[in-house]
């Protein structure tokens, strides 16, 4: 990350969300309905300009995510035909190729999200989680997100600390379980353009490692927490 330096501790807010249901689809199957384990950073970034309004929020962050259980939905999709042969009526259109389907969407349940927002631009966003100017959502419209609590919290440069569930660069940690996910880091403004960045991350929360290029949050749930400040 460019621009902060790691040599003291870094003032920033520290932000948990709770969502009962989430849902994030992996783009890189077209066609299928495959699920990520965890909110991308872009989804993220989201729920920030939900909070403040903005088309678009830049500012690094760090985050930990992880839930509590999953499952398997059948969705009703009602595509509309663009050449007006199978046209809808009340919103609905008629069963068949090119109509009314069933698809399968994996979600995940009791999804809980931290972030940490840093510095000056962490101040902006974190005040404006006291009034969003739009809904708090992870993800599709329906998946209400609630904020669950907003403390100030200073970041310590570390070398060890305890991973967790942190989403981390690829050269953050040895962990020897984690796997590495390709997500989008930032889409642009108009959905034209995505960044595509890997991240590791451990399906079970991993205790204390050796870490680069990490902060520790040595406060959280009284036993410290590493996290990385990631770039859009």
């Amino acid at each position: 990350m460019t621009g902060v330096s790691y040599a003291e501790p870094l003032p920033a807010w520290r932000l948990t969300f709770y969502a009962p249901v989430a849902s994030f689809r992996d783009p890189f199957f077209p066609g299928l309905t495959r699920g990520l384990p965890v909110p991308p950073p872009s989804t993220v970034r989201g729920l920030l300009a939900a909070a403040t309004g903005e088309p678009y929020e830049s500012l690094v962050f760090g985050m930990a995510a992880w839930s509590e259980g999953e499952g398997v939905d059948a969705e009703t999709y009602h595509p509309i035909d663009a050449g007006g042969a199978n046209p809808a009526v009340a919103g609905r259109v008629r069963a068949g190729k090119g109509g009314m389907t069933l698809r399968m969407r994996p979600f995940r349940a009791d999804v809980h999200l931290t972030v940490w927002l840093p510095g000056p631009e962490g101040d902006r966003v974190s005040q404006a989680f006291r009034r969003p100017v739009w809904g708090l959502r992870l993800g599709r419209s329906q998946d209400l997100v609630h904020l669950e609590e907003r403390v100030e919290v200073a970041l310590v440069p570390a070398t060890e600390a305890v991973v967790g569930a942190a989403r981390a660069p690829t050269t953050g940690h040895d962990v020897p379980y984690a796997t590495v996910h390709r997500m989008a880091a930032s889409i642009s403004t108009d959905r034209m353009t995505s960044r595509w960045t890997d991240y590791l991350w451990c399906d079970a929360p991993a205790g204390r490692y050796p870490v680069r290029g990490a902060y520790e949050d040595t406060d959280y749930r009284k036993k410290g927490q590493a996290l990385w400040l990631l770039e859009p």
